[in-house]
């Protein structure tokens, strides 16, 4: 028997596979697919000047003519970058919403803050790395006239007590990697945090504090001025921008072998961001870095630039973590 045509079933037929296309694509949208629709938001975790801020403007604009879209800077500083984290460890994970993050949000404070809110490895998607970044200890000689690590250490030793440092706030980089120095070689100083990068050098400008432990990119200006002196360098090998200066571990002073406390900037997003997203971020990120203009204002201010894949990236922030860990232990810090 010759069966009946009906066109009902033609347009009901026609009607679920559309469904199921537009499923398909809906699907595929929600997966990076055709990401990114809209513009972008980067959430800083420390004040517009900061060296974050620095590196990040640095790197907005060449980043969003890579993905097609605007990155968007958001400032959410506070809490040595908690209010952040903790603000795109809840934000949506469809690639949007992304955290600047550092050595310290993403690594000591976990073992500084006992009570977060967030897991600072769980609850995150390591994106990128961006730059690898040393600090350098920094003086205002006419607080403390000395010319090397030694001298400073010596005087330091001779008054327990009498000297502040300051510090871009509590638990930060600058913070940890003078509480990793003054525990290695056995420094009694006050420790006197501010609320970022421009008020903490400040205060080292107007004799408030004798010296602080602050990124190289941040102090250049002042130690080609004049206004500073630099006594030696936190990586394991000097750094181009300053290469008179020393490294630490040079010194040869007692519990300074292999000291190396270099801290990463790098990007985040939150946890159940789309694989492909992450990557298509990643490349990004990567293309951004390997530009050589951009690379040249980078290195040139002191920076490493730090090329990895996201699981690379992902055990960088674990040993991280695991390191600053023991620091913390070691110098017996605890934060609220």
């Amino acid at each position: 028997m010759t069966e009946t045509f009906r066109p009902s079933l033609l347009r009901h037929g026609l009607s679920w596979l559309a469904a199921g296309l537009l499923g398909v694509a809906g699907s595929a949208l929600a997966q990076g697919g055709d990401w990114p629709q809209h513009p972008l938001t980067l959430v800083m975790t420390f004040p517009a000047g900061s060296g974050v801020d620095v590196v990040a403007r640095h790197i907005q604009e060449p980043l969003g003519k890579q993905l097609g879209q605007p990155v968007v800077i958001d400032y959410k500083a506070g809490a040595a970058g908690n209010i952040a984290s903790e603000y795109v460890a809840r934000a949506k994970p469809d690639g949007y919403t992304l955290v600047f993050g550092t050595a310290a949000t993403h690594g000591s404070n976990a073992a500084l803050y006992k009570k977060l809110s967030f897991d600072v490895e769980n609850d995150f998607v390591p994106v990128a790395p961006v730059l690898d970044v040393s600090n350098v200890l920094t003086i205002n000689p006419d607080v403390i006239n000395v010319k090397t690590l030694k001298e400073f250490v010596d005087l330091v030793k001779a008054n327990p007590g009498k000297y502040n440092f300051a510090s871009t706030g509590n638990g930060t980089g600058t913070h940890m990697a003078f509480a990793e120095f003054n525990s290695r070689v056995g420094l009694d100083m006050i420790h006197v945090p501010y609320k970022g990068g421009p008020e903490a050098m400040t205060a080292v400008l107007r004799g408030e504090t004798c010296c602080i432990m602050n990124q190289v990119q941040t102090v250049l200006n002042q130690y080609k001025a004049g206004k500073v002196r630099l006594l030696g360098v936190t990586t394991a090998k000097r750094v181009g921008a300053v290469s008179e200066v020393p490294t630490i571990a040079e010194s040869g002073l007692p519990g300074t072998k292999g000291f190396d406390s270099s801290i990463w900037f790098g990007i985040f997003a939150p946890k159940g961001t789309d694989a492909r997203t992450v990557q298509r971020l990643n490349s990004a990120v990567q293309a951004v870095l390997e530009n050589p203009e951009v690379k040249a204002k980078l290195e040139g201010a002191g920076n490493s630039v730090r090329l990895e894949n996201p699981e690379q990236f992902k055990a960088t922030v674990k040993a991280n973590r695991l390191k600053w860990a023991e620091v913390v232990k070691a110098a017996h810090i605890t934060l609220e």
